[in-house]
């Protein structure tokens, strides 16, 4: 079954850049109405404002630090206050870290699993029983997510959960809930690189927009799927641990990621 986009309403997290900005872009586009969610008030209200005038559709906005405890419920409650049936979501906030575990801010990677993941869960549980077999839940995963990374060990971790968890939730909602996916972008040229930095990360970046064009073509799939990638060229990296066994792998995966130079960048003075 195809999704008619007109018909939705769909709440998308980090919605204030990046790649959440750019599929509100494309959603609105398609005639779906939007809950926007970030922290940046400012952000959201431009955003808004642009897709009402440029599309015509119901834009909300709520400004939310999603990385504290119950903000999914808090998130659900002030949706209800305020009316909005929500059929669709879009989990997409999220942030990084690079660097020698052994020497990261713990506060840091608190603030990176509250986020990316505990944040993640809880606003699916707040919403997967809303969404009824029209709609749709997508959670945002990365390459990541596929392999162990060396130098992002728990920016990696956490994206692999992701893609476990909505994989699993896939099954769990394939007949009676919500179409399901986790999708996973690569490089994007967003400001998630802002605190991480851009450089020693090799490859092609895609633009926030061609990513949420990718997204938006595997929900007009007429087939439900657990995950997909943002280009087709990524898929082999996905193959890795399972062709090459886990040791190799993991000293592929490093090579290739640059995993020296990713532990040297935030190593501090010193050490």
């Amino acid at each position: 079954m195809t999704i008619d986009h007109s018909s939705q309403t769909t709440l998308i997290t980090g919605a204030s850049s990046g790649i959440g900005a750019a599929l509100a872009g494309r959603l609105a586009a398609r005639g779906t109405d939007l809950v926007l969610v970030a922290r940046r008030t400012d952000r959201l209200e431009s955003l808004a404002a642009e897709l009402r005038g440029a599309h015509g559709v119901r834009v909300e906005t709520v400004s939310a630090d999603l990385g504290r405890p119950g903000a999914g419920r808090d998130l659900a409650a002030e949706v209800d206050r305020r009316g909005i049936r929500v059929t669709g979501l879009v989990n997409n906030a999220g942030v990084g870290a690079d660097g020698a575990f052994a020497v990261q801010d713990p506060d840091e990677l608190e603030t990176l699993l509250a986020l990316n993941v505990t944040a993640l869960v809880d606003v699916s549980r707040a919403f997967v029983g809303r969404l009824g077999t029209d709609g749709y839940l997508v959670n945002i995963a990365s390459m990541a997510a596929y392999q162990p990374i060396p130098g992002m060990a728990v920016y990696a971790a956490s994206k692999a959960f992701v893609l476990s968890f909505t994989e699993a939730l896939w099954w769990e909602t394939r007949e009676s809930g919500p179409r399901t996916l986790a999708f996973s972008p690569g490089l994007t040229r967003t400001e998630f690189f802002d605190g991480i930095g851009a450089e020693g990360y090799s490859g092609r970046f895609q633009t926030p927009d061609e990513v949420a064009a990718a997204l938006v073509r595997v929900l007009d799939r007429r087939r439900s799927v657990p995950s997909a990638l943002s280009r087709a060229v990524n898929a082999v990296a996905t193959t890795l641990p399972r062709l090459l066994g886990r040791r190799t792998a993991v000293l592929a995966t490093a090579r290739v990621a640059g995993a020296a130079g990713l532990m040297r960048k935030r190593r501090p003075a010193g050490v």
